[in-house]
């Protein structure tokens, strides 16, 4: 059985569990050691560029009803033009509304020594143990100081065929080799898919720099536009979370929603239920 059947047929028999919490009502916050059990083997969180047109005070509520415990800031729920006093108060507002900070991006980081020591003082500001960045490969040495001074980790993310740096993981990985291990991975499975690499496997290959996961689902493989419910397209969710598992992986796992910009709340809740579904049916 080849993996897209695969991931249907665990879609299927998750289904009735995934409509189950999708119509249930919202429950008090999450935290990051329950209440969903078997679900939390798994840091499942939120790309806040899913919710890009809702306001922060419209997302954190998103995330309450959703019951989500994690998530990745992008600037604009963060704005990197605020002061950074104010991305400081930003993230206390975050985080006293039950969420984990899990990073920040994606940030363009430009072979600009000024300009990335201040995205990492955006970072540390913010509570960002993590910045997802698309990079120069010219600023790779700059970046690698940073990190050792900050103390904050970078994963690279790969952003498909249309990226002239790194399309896939492997791109970003191969360049990596010897540097701080701190240096890593924001792999992100729809690009990769298109980019013509598996991202089961590649979770696997690049185990030892994977830090972060941005999850997507598509209908064709190589059509950016064909992007659709998770778990209703062509690729392996089910796989993927079973290598995660496998390799023990520790990062985050953000669904990365970029349906329905102007309302996601109903999509995002549902894609939550189906991965949800999906962990708890993996024993």
């Amino acid at each position: 059985m080849d993996s897209t059947s695969r991931s249907r047929r665990t879609f299927l028999t998750t289904t009735a569990l995934a409509a189950a919490a999708a119509s249930a009502p919202a429950r008090a916050w999450a935290t990051p050691s329950g209440p969903r059990g078997k679900a939390y083997r798994l840091k499942l969180g939120l790309a806040s560029y899913s919710a890009r047109k809702l306001t922060l005070d419209q997302t954190l509520e998103l995330c309450r009803d959703v019951d989500i415990a994690y998530i990745n800031i992008k600037d604009f729920h963060m704005p990197r033009t605020d002061s950074l006093e104010t991305n400081a108060a930003t993230r206390k507002k975050i985080e006293g509304a039950g969420l984990k900070i899990m990073g920040g991006g994606t940030i363009t980081l430009k072979n600009e020594p000024a300009q990335i020591r201040s995205a990492f003082e955006y970072a540390r500001a913010g509570g960002f143990p993590l910045i997802v960045a698309a990079p120069e490969p010219a600023a790779l040495d700059a970046i690698e100081a940073a990190i050792k001074e900050f103390d904050i980790k970078v994963g690279i993310h790969n952003h498909g065929p249309e990226d002239k740096f790194f399309p896939a993981p492997q791109d970003a990985y191969k360049l990596l080799k010897g540097r701080d291990p701190r240096f890593g991975l924001c792999m992100d499975i729809g690009h990769a898919t298109r980019a013509g690499v598996d991202p089961v496997r590649a979770a696997v290959e690049c185990r030892d720099r994977l830090l972060d996961v941005h999850v997507k689902d598509l209908k064709v493989k190589t059509d950016k536009d064909s992007q659709c419910e998770v778990g209703k397209g062509a690729l392996d969710i089910p796989g993927l979370f079973r290598a995660l598992l496998k390799i023990d992986y520790p990062g985050h796992v953000g669904l990365e929603y970029e349906i329905n910009a102007e309302a996601p709340q109903v999509g995002i809740r549902e894609w939550f239920s189906y991965m949800r579904g999906v962990l708890d049916s993996l024993s």
